[in-house]
């Protein structure tokens, strides 16, 4: 029997002992498994998931923001101040938080009918379920702000934001452009907006400082703050008044016409100031996203082409600064001149003998200016033509300004493309550079840099005037003063009389020139581009305006566009600034001249204009 418990006793124990073996293999598996699910779990956080939770990390003890500087403004000048037309405007942002949303296909329809927004995309939006930040809608109405409060939706909430608003709509549109996405960025497009982009968006804040594990400030810990630069301010030379009746009256003139488009400049001759800069069609810079890409070009600083006889004015200043001519100079026009196997002819292909410079401008006569160029000299016309400032970019603090093409005149023997300039044909020339120009001789021989700001204001109250800046003394005094002359005969007695304003000494020039094809060698048929560039009163020059129309179907010459659209804006300037008149003239006088700014009066010369050039072969020539 003790043999039997023995045994018995001998086999309990080893019963007990391989169970306590199987629990300690057991536990060792468990701690085994525990420690490679801690260690998987330590490579997933610093390893794999390094960034995130670095980040994550970073967010629950510190707060690092950029605090966002307000965009500069921009002002017209205005008689009663500046006149604001770029601000800033205050609204709200809605955006949601996807992972604090309990049923985030109810919120979507809910938003969808609030905010007008499409009910698949905001269900893919608010899917993400530990997204932490969807932007919904921006600039949103005082009713949608309303509406999103009262619902109280899981997860979506309000921010303030601001965005640019332009007050004028569409007043100086191509001159300020606008602010808004291109790709990735966001900053200022087109215009001023785009060309001081720096200045304006300003210089951002940071914020550094230390977070405990709820969230809470700590006092004592890290703290880095810089505070954000508000943008500069600017304000414009452009007067308020003169931009908008500039616009209105080459809107309306566009519209007269039948021209695809036009531009006007303005400028003050002492200064360079530019007092108005228009380019139609214009745009609406608060609702760009629906604009044609097009109106966004300032053709008037942009789009050089060949201006034909408003070009003139600047050989026979050459000429007669070179001491080659005077205004009484004569020559016999013999209606056309031959060279190098090309006849070039007077634009209405008449021969009028024995004429004197002054008649020549008067006349647009193209055989005069070829004379007078032939006494200059190739060398010397290309040295004037470089010195009046064609062929580089004036500098206008505007983006995408161009700088035409006077390639034609490097090769100094090529004596056909030197005949073809004196009267501007195969070489182009901008708008800008054109007025500039005309402004030199307004100026008494002295080529000013256009001028668009008038005033920085920083951020800290101080501001900067923008001083005028003088390029180069083109011609003399004299020149000047003998040109003017010349240019008020043209207004007097020539094709520019319709630039006219009674009581007034008005200068100025017309040109009517062929549009040089794009896809062949030669000029569109039936295309030209009307010009007219002058400047009042001739004594004590106050305005120089340059008008350009592009192709008008109504009428076939500059002397019916250009020109009363420039009589009418000087018109209009002379008033406004109170300048007296110095001529004697009668109410008849100036019946007259509102009778010849009709638009009755331009469809007449419509008629006429056709039917001569039906009569008459081809011209090589501009008027």
């Amino acid at each position: 029997m003790a043999n039997i418990a023995s045994k018995d006793s001998r086999n309990g124990k080893c019963k007990l002992k391989k169970y306590s073996d199987s629990r300690i293999y057991i536990l060792f598996l468990l701690i085994s498994l525990f420690a490679l699910s801690i260690i998987f779990r330590l490579y997933n956080l610093q390893i794999l998931s390094l960034d995130y939770y670095r980040g994550l990390s970073e967010g629950q003890h510190s707060i690092f923001s950029n605090l966002i500087p307000e965009r500069g403004e921009i002002f017209l000048k205005d008689k009663d101040g500046d006149y604001p037309v770029a601000v800033n405007k205050s609204t709200k942002l809605a955006f949601a938080v996807p992972r604090e949303m309990n049923d985030s296909k109810n919120v979507a329809e809910v938003l969808s009918k609030t905010l007008g927004l499409d009910e698949a995309e905001l269900k893919e939006k608010l899917g993400k379920e530990d997204d932490m930040y969807e932007v919904l809608k921006h600039r949103l109405s005082e009713e949608e702000i309303a509406n999103l409060n009262n619902l109280k939706l899981d997860g979506v909430h309000l921010s303030d934001e601001s965005f640019r608003y332009y007050p004028g709509g569409e007043l100086a549109s191509q001159v300020l452009g606008f602010v808004g996405w291109r790709g990735e960025t966001f900053g200022g497009r087109y215009g001023v907006e785009n060309y001081f982009d720096k200045e304006l968006i300003g210089q951002e804040g940071k914020l550094f400082q230390n977070k405990d594990n709820a969230g809470r400030w700590i006092p004592t810990g890290k703290k880095e703050l810089t505070s954000a630069q508000n943008g500069d301010d600017l304000v414009l030379t452009i007067d308020r008044i003169i931009q908008y009746q500039t616009e209105k009256i080459l809107k309306s003139a566009v519209e007269k016409f039948e021209a695809d488009r036009g531009a006007i400049i303005v400028m003050d001759p002492p200064t360079g100031k530019i007092l108005a800069l228009a380019s139609y069609p214009y745009f609406d810079p608060n609702n760009y996203q629906n604009e044609d890409l097009e109106k966004f070009r300032n053709i008037a600083v942009s789009d050089a082409y060949e201006s034909g006889s408003v070009f003139k004015t600047f050989t026979l200043a050459s000429a007669i600064d070179d001491g080659k001519i005077s205004p009484e100079t004569t020559y016999t026009d013999t209606g056309a001149v031959k060279e190098a196997g090309y006849t070039m002819r007077n634009s209405d292909l008449k021969a009028y003998g024995l004429q004197t410079m002054t008649q020549v401008l008067e006349k647009s006569l193209n055989t005069g200016v070829i004379y007078a160029e032939k006494l200059l000299g190739n060398a010397n016309f290309s040295d004037y033509v470089e010195r009046f400032g064609f062929g580089e970019t004036t500098g206008i603090d505007l983006p995408g300004e161009g700088a035409g093409n006077i390639a034609n005149l490097k090769n100094k023997k090529a004596d056909i493309n030197f005949f073809t300039a004196s009267f501007g044909q195969g070489i182009s020339v901008t708008p800008i550079q054109l007025v500039s120009a005309y402004n030199a001789i307004a100026n008494g021989g002295t080529l000013m840099k256009p001028q668009i700001v008038d005033r920085i204001i920083h951020s800290d109250g101080s501001f900067e005037e923008v001083a005028p800046q003088e390029v180069r003394k083109v011609i003399s005094q004299s020149t000047a003063n003998q040109v003017s002359q010349m240019l008020e005969s043209v207004v007097l007695v020539g094709h520019g009389k319709r630039a006219g304003v009674p009581g007034y000494k008005v200068g100025g020039k017309t040109g009517t020139a062929q549009v040089a094809s794009t896809e062949k060698k030669g000029y569109e048929e039936g295309k030209n581009i009307g010009s007219f560039a002058g400047f009042a009163p001739l004594d004590n020059p106050q305005f120089t305006i340059l008008v350009r129309m592009d192709d008008p179907k109504a009428v076939e010459w500059a002397e019916s566009s250009a020109a009363p659209t420039f009589g009418e804006l000087m018109k209009f300037l002379l008033d406004y600034k109170n300048i007296k008149p110095t001529e004697k003239f009668t109410d008849a006088d100036l019946n007259a001249f509102r009778q010849t700014h009709t638009l009755n009066e331009y469809f007449i010369d419509s008629k006429k204009d056709k039917k001569e050039k039906e009569e008459k072969p081809a011209r090589n020539a501009t008027q």
